[in-house]
């Protein structure tokens, strides 16, 4: 008995169509209607494995509060963890889109690290295994 997983992370947007945007150019994922609900103005966003790993919804000001202030903090939550491949290629993505972005090298780690602010101020930390 217990976790065996983790679904989805829940991103609420302030434009569907920006942030399913942004999802799919640098991180070559793809948005699609929610398929037990198809008239819902929400997306999964699907990984290479055809796994809906991020759901995006809209904005409800009564439920999240003002918009600034919804993308001001995502809570509790400090990042998303994506795990990634083509670090130099992912590295000119985001030059290519003008996105900010820092790089972490773990001395001994068999990883490196992109971090990166998706649309809705959502902190991506982008792992690659170096093994």
């Amino acid at each position: 008995m217990g976790a065996v997983g983790l679904e989805h992370v829940n991103i609420v947007a302030a434009d569907i169509g920006v942030t399913c945007a942004f999802y799919e150019r640098l991180l070559d994922m793809e948005a699609r209607p929610i398929p037990v609900m198809p008239d819902y103005p929400g997306r999964w966003i699907y990984d290479r494995s055809d796994s809906p790993i991020i759901h995006v919804q809209v904005h409800n000001p009564e439920r999240h509060g003002p918009l600034g202030e919804a993308r001001a903090s995502t809570g509790a939550i400090d990042h998303v963890a994506i795990a990634c491949d083509d670090f130099e290629g992912m590295m000119q993505r985001c030059e290519e889109m003008g996105l900010d972005y820092r790089v972490a090298e773990l001395p001994g780690a068999d990883f490196r690290q992109l971090f990166v602010n998706d649309p809705d101020n959502v902190l991506l930390e982008l792992n690659f295994r170096t093994a």
